[in-house]
């Protein structure tokens, strides 16, 4: 099984940035991620929130589609990512 795409989409002096995170940290022992941070105070990192609509950081995209902004919920990404893949083995 090939590895989930999550591209993380932060601000400078974000606390909810820093939540997301934590968060992704987690749920990554469980879960196969390639989790790229892109700040949103560089032009990619604009180009996205503006091609996906993300509203304001920390952004998330999960193979390149739109999942969430504002603060991550652990329980929504969990579900959203047993729904496309299976738990990391071992």
């Amino acid at each position: 099984m090939t590895a989930l795409r999550v591209t993380l989409l932060t601000a400078p002096d974000c606390e909810l940035c820093e939540h997301a995170k934590a968060v992704l940290a987690r749920v990554g022992r469980d879960y196969d991620l390639e989790v790229a941070e892109c700040s949103t105070a560089t032009e990619e990192g604009r180009d996205l929130m503006v091609s996906h609509r993300v509203a304001f950081p920390p952004g998330m995209l999960i193979d390149g589609e739109p999942f969430s902004y504002g603060r991550l919920s652990e329980r929504k990404l969990r579900r959203e990512l047993a729904a496309r893949a299976a738990p990391r083995a071992g």
